[in-house]
């Protein structure tokens, strides 16, 4: 029954491409209109198919990390690129499409951010080995999406170019108070007390975070500049001219939307400017992918303009510039990837190989949603005056603003 059920499924996800699966009796199966290369897929077990028919989207990432499901030549980039761009809200069998309508009615509790539950979220991600994020990071530990100035950019650079970017779209000024909700490793504070001349407040909620930016700053002699700070962002005192939020919101949770941008609001200074960065996904709102809220993110939510913007409405906040980023993070998420797969032995080290088989299926996954999927990444920058940002985004790219202002000097004809 479950072989048959298992066959029904994937006739009706796979339409391109070409995917081959052994079964853990010797049976072959082969899906999709045969384009493209190849993918062989072996199941070990009947429970494996049993989880696959019945909660796929839990059961794939569960039967990749426990070994019951390989791939020939262990190739997890082509066969999630595979599943991914043959996924639509169509590809669903009957007994499945009760799953998603289940999952988006228990958003706001499964997204309850209390703020002992918020930090209890945090630290299953970021208070893992500092080791770990060093193996696959940049030099600064920028863990959120890059900007690509061009696809072959080096990973460096791409970061390098995201903060500067922001700083400009923040209109940072030397003597500036900033606030950073969500500082991460504090590489984003740093930069803006280095080389804009900027007083920065970063806080986090991971205990390794925080000791980790601490003694970055002192050892880079910006301890006078940047205070880091373990604090929930409902907590922070006082007024900031900036705001800056990077890779933070997903993390908020549907019931605090109101919250945190109040937040913005109240503890922006009236003529100041906030910018936040997100992941964001475009199309109609779901719920986050059940894998990932078990094993990677939980209480994390990943949601569409929409959400956001229905609450910077309420909040009394100007939306002063809304772009959207596309195939950022997909580059992003391949150097990653690439990167951590170089490190596998040292990350095996520090955990297991069922932890280096789940991380490498998160960063895959990730970055074929961003490939072939409805994901992209939001920055938001927000106001509470009309007039506190510039009427056009001349400011952001200084070398457009300078061929416009110098036109070539036109050529006289002799008659």
């Amino acid at each position: 029954m479950w072989q048959r059920a298992f066959d029904l499924m994937l006739r009706r996800l796979l339409q391109n491409g070409s995917l081959q699966v052994t079964l853990p009796d010797g049976q072959h199966f082969r899906y999709g209109d045969g384009t493209g290369t190849p993918v062989h897929v072996h199941l070990h077990d009947t429970a494996t198919v049993r989880h696959l028919v019945l909660n796929p989207e839990l059961a794939l990432g569960e039967a990749y990390m426990n070994g019951t499901l390989t791939i020939e030549e262990d190739d997890l980039q082509g066969f999630l690129g595979l599943i991914v761009a043959n996924r639509d809200d169509t590809a669903h069998v009957w007994w499945q499409r009760l799953l998603p309508g289940l999952r988006i009615a228990l958003r706001r509790f499964s997204q309850n951010n209390v703020t002992l539950r918020a930090r209890r979220n945090v630290a299953h991600h970021y208070d893992l080995s500092d080791a770990l994020y060093d193996l696959f990071l940049d030099s600064d530990r920028q863990y959120s999406c890059a900007y690509f100035r061009d696809p072959g950019d080096s990973l460096e650079q791409a970061q390098a170019n995201k903060k500067h970017y922001i700083a400009r779209k923040l209109m940072i000024e030397p003597g500036m108070r900033v606030l950073d909700i969500g500082c991460g490793w504090g590489g984003m504070a740093r930069t803006l007390a280095r080389d804009y001349g900027a007083q920065v407040l970063g806080i986090t909620l991971s205990e390794q975070q925080h000791a980790y930016a601490k003694t970055t700053a002192r050892r880079e002699g910006l301890a006078d500049r940047v205070d880091y700070r373990l604090c929930d962002y409902r907590d922070v005192t006082g007024t900031f001219d900036r705001i800056v939020s990077i890779g933070m919101f997903e993390h908020v949770g549907l019931p605090y939307y109101e919250t945190y941008f109040k937040t913005i609001h109240d503890r922006l200074s009236p003529d100041g400017i906030a910018l936040i960065h997100t992941i964001g996904w475009t199309a109609a709102p779901d719920a986050t992918n059940p894998w990932i809220a078990k094993y990677i993110f939980p209480g994390g939510y990943i949601p569409t303009l929409s959400e956001v913007m229905r609450t910077v409405e309420t909040s009394r906040l100007w939306a002063a510039d809304v772009e959207t980023w596309r195939l950022h993070y997909a580059y992003t998420l391949r150097h990653w990837f690439d990167r951590f797969k170089a490190n596998e032995d040292k990350v095996r080290a520090l955990y297991d190989d069922r932890f280096v088989r789940m991380w490498r299926f998160y960063l895959a996954a990730c970055e074929q949603t961003f490939r072939h999927s409805r994901q992209a990444v939001f920055q938001v920058q927000l106001s509470r005056r009309i007039d506190a940002v510039p009427l056009t985004r001349d400011y952001l790219y200084p070398q457009q603003e300078k061929a416009v202002a110098e036109p070539p000097t036109p050529q006289l004809s002799h008659v």
